[in-house]
Order: C-alpha cells, then sequence, then structure tokens
C-alpha cells in the first residue's frame, strides 16, 4: 500500500528535523566550558577615568576693530595674517566730505571772533559813553550781553570745529593692541556705514602663543571638574601628537539643547610654536580620577549573564544584586545603587556569580573596590555559539557604566 507523496514529505522533514536538533543538543552537551564561553583573568593595574568632549581652540584675546565715521575705504595697509604693532595704521576712509567740514568749522570761528572783537569794541565804547552820562544804562548793558553772546558764539564755533577735526582724525583706523590679524571684512572701495552700530572691519588676536578651548561638557561630567585640572587633546592637524593643558574656567551660563544640559569648560593652552591654530577641532580628555594597583574587571565581563543559568543561580544573583529576597524590590534599589556589580567565574565547568562593588571605570576596565573576585579568576565575557561564532554579551552594545 502506497502512502501519499505529502504524508511522505511530512515524515521526512519531521526526521531531518528531529536529527537535526538532536545533533545541536549533542553538540552543544559536549562540549566543554573553554569552548562555550570566553573568559578573561583578573588582573591588577593602574586605572585612570577620565571625561571627554569637543571644543573649539580661539585666541584668549580678539579686540573687534571697527569705525566711528561713515565712508568708503580708500587705503588697506594690512591683510590676513599680518603682524601689526599697537598704534600701526590699519586702513583709511575716504575724507573728503570730514575735511570740509573741518574747513567750515575753522572759518566759523574767524567769524565768531570778529564778532566777538566787535562787541568788545562796543562794550568799551559804551562804558566811556555812559560815564559821560551820555547813554543809559539799558543801553550798556545791552553792550555788555552782546559781547557775551559773541564770547559764546566763539565757544560753539571751537567745539564744532574740535568734533570735526577728531572724525576726521577717525578717518585712519589705528590697531588698538598688538597681534596678529586673523579677519578683514573689508575691501577698498566699500563703503561703510557706521550710522546705527559700529560696524566690524578687521579682527587682532593679541596673542597667539596662549589660546584657550571653549568645550562643552555635559551636566552628568561637570560635578568631576575642577579648576587647574590637566587636561590631554587632539587636533585633526597633528593626529600623532598629544598637547597638554589645564583647566581654567568652568563657566555657570548652561546651554540647553533637546534638553540636554551643558556648560562651557575653558582650557588654558601653551601656544609657543604656534601650530595651534583658531577655529582648529579640539577632542579634550580631562582625567578625574587614578587609581594605583587596584583590581580591575572587564566591563563585558559585568553586562555578560549567561542564557542557561539555573533558575536558583539567577534568583540568588538578583537577591545579592538586590540587597534582599527577590520579589522585595530588590530590582529598583539595583537602579539606584549604580556602583553595585555582578561576574560570572569559571571554576572547571561550572558558572558561578560573585557580587562586587564598583569604583572608577576608563570605559574598558572598572575597579573592583569590594568583592570575592581575586587576580588570577577567570570572569566570563561573552558565550560562544555552536558553530564558534562569538554570540553578543547581554545588556547591550559596550558603552559606559556611570
Amino acid at each position: 500500500m502506497k502512502l501519499p507523496s505529502r504524508r511522505v514529505g511530512l515524515i521526512a522533514l519531521s526526521v531531518l528535523l528531529a536529527g537535526g536538533g538532536g545533533y545541536a543538543w549533542f553538540s552543544n552537551g559536549n562540549r566543554n566550558a573553554a569552548e562555550r564561553y570566553r573568559s578573561q583573568a583578573v588582573e591588577s593595574g593602574d586605572l585612570t577615568q577620565n571625561v571627554s568632549a569637543n571644543g573649539t581652540l580661539n585666541p584668549v584675546t580678539v579686540v573687534s576693530v571697527g569705525t566711528q565715521v561713515s565712508g568708503t575705504v580708500k587705503k588697506l595697509h594690512v591683510d590676513f595674517n599680518s603682524k601689526v604693532e599697537k598704534g600701526q595704521v590699519l586702513l583709511e576712509i575716504d575724507d573728503s566730505l570730514l575735511s570740509s567740514q573741518a574747513r567750515q568749522s575753522e572759518a566759523s570761528i574767524a567769524a565768531a571772533k570778529a564778532s566777538l572783537d566787535l562787541a568788545a569794541a562796543n562794550e568799551q565804547r559804551m562804558q566811556s559813553l555812559f560815564a559821560q552820562e551820555y547813554v543809559s544804562k539799558q543801553e550798556l548793558d545791552q553792550a555788555v550781553q552782546a559781547k557775551k553772546s559773541a564770547a559764546a558764539n566763539l565757544a560753539q564755533s571751537r567745539a564744532a570745529y574740535d568734533h570735526d577735526r577728531v572724525n576726521l582724525g577717525n578717518t585712519v583706523i589705528r590697531a588698538p593692541v598688538s597681534g596678529v590679524v586673523t579677519d578683514r571684512q573689508v575691501d577698498v572701495g566699500q563703503t561703510v556705514a557706521a550710522s546705527f552700530q559700529t560696524p566690524t572691519l578687521i579682527k587682532i588676536a593679541q596673542d597667539l602663543s596662549k589660546m584657550q578651548i571653549d568645550s562643552s561638557f555635559a551636566e552628568a561630567d561637570i560635578g568631576m571638574i575642577r579648576e587647574g585640572q590637566p587636561v590631554k587633546f587632539n587636533v585633526d592637524a597633528f593626529p600623532n601628537r598629544s598637547f597638554r593643558g589645564a583647566v581654567k574656567q568652568i563657566r555657570l551660563n548652561p546651554t540647553t539643547q533637546s534638553n540636554v544640559v551643558t556648560y562651557d569648560v575653558v582650557v588654558a593652552v601653551d601656544n609657543p610654536d604656534q601650530k595651534l591654530l583658531p577655529g582648529m577641532t579640539a577632542y579634550v580628555n580631562i582625567a578625574v580620577a587614578e587609581r594605583k594597583g587596584v583590581l580591575k574587571v572587564p566591563n563585558s565581563a559585568l553586562r555578560f549573564k549567561p542564557a542557561d543559568a539555573p533558575k536558583a543561580e539567577v534568583a540568588k544573583e538578583s537577591a545579592k544584586e538586590g540587597g534582599g529576597k527577590p520579589g522585595n524590590g530588590g530590582g529598583e534599589r539595583k537602579k539606584r545603587d549604580a556602583s553595585q556589580g555582578t561576574v560570572w567565574v569559571l571554576e572547571g565547568e561550572h558558572l558561578t556569580p560573585v557580587s562586587v562593588t564598583l569604583g572608577i571605570t576608563d570605559n574598558r576596565n572598572t575597579e573592583v573596590v569590594d568583592g570575592e573576585l581575586k587576580a588570577g579568576d577567570r570572569v566570563v565575557t561573552a558565550e560562544n555559539s555552536p558553530g564558534g561564532a562569538s554570540a553578543k554579551p547581554a545588556g547591550g552594545p559596550p558603552g559606559r557604566l556611570f
């Protein structure tokens, strides 16, 4: 009696699936612990915890040179990267209009002076006539008042002349400090207007041998940063060279973007060879904690949890991490206490969970402050798949613990 072909196919498929599952169980069950798990020996050594951020190199002092008068740029005496001394001429603005105004004010002074001379002569004449009783007291007072008015007009004309002379002098722009020109925003023939606000014409970096990094650190890291801490940083222009600086200031003005709060940390940098240029991106690292000769465990071991661990051991591990029996809210306590962790120690063919108290981390290894872990113990960092490839450790991708 022949079976239907469809039924025969289902039977054959079931046999193949059962055989494959049996082979996988047999191969996995017969692998020893060294083949199933990747492990690493716990070591003692030095550990440094760093906080990192990106920043921008800037001169310590940048002076923006502007103009108080409007006009057309007639001459440029400097360009980008020009070294200038205090008082040196940077550029000149066309002074035709201001020069004519100054000459007009000068002519007004001459007219006011002539009026004053006439008023003084009239006043003297009135004094003589009044003494002889040829004029009244009122006429004498009018002559005295005319002389005082002429004197006031002369003073006003002189003030206007001084004003015009100052404006005429402002058409020659001079360097207020010594330094290097880092920016030039005008060209010859360009008209600048100073009606409402002073336009910026040139920027001068006062001293490029002393620079600073303006870096933004997250609020989670700012509590560990102190003024005077040593800083190491790198720039893309010199990838094989490390530069040093020191924390100069932690500015109290926070910046919030997308609900992320950051603080500006100013790092003082010596630049004697002036290889560091304004605007370079700096990758800043600040050592906030350092330990010598401590027991350290890989971060991957702290994230690892075996998939087939006995339920009793998992419950025991949870109770230790939670600070009590399972179900008493220990998970919430673990979240609040970030310094506790568990590693799985490979002892022969068995895995044993060991609770540890953790200290600082360098994002690769973490300090073990307390616990039954000792140097030389092999902690499991990952589980190998039956085919030999490493399975991903539980707990997500490697990252920062705290």
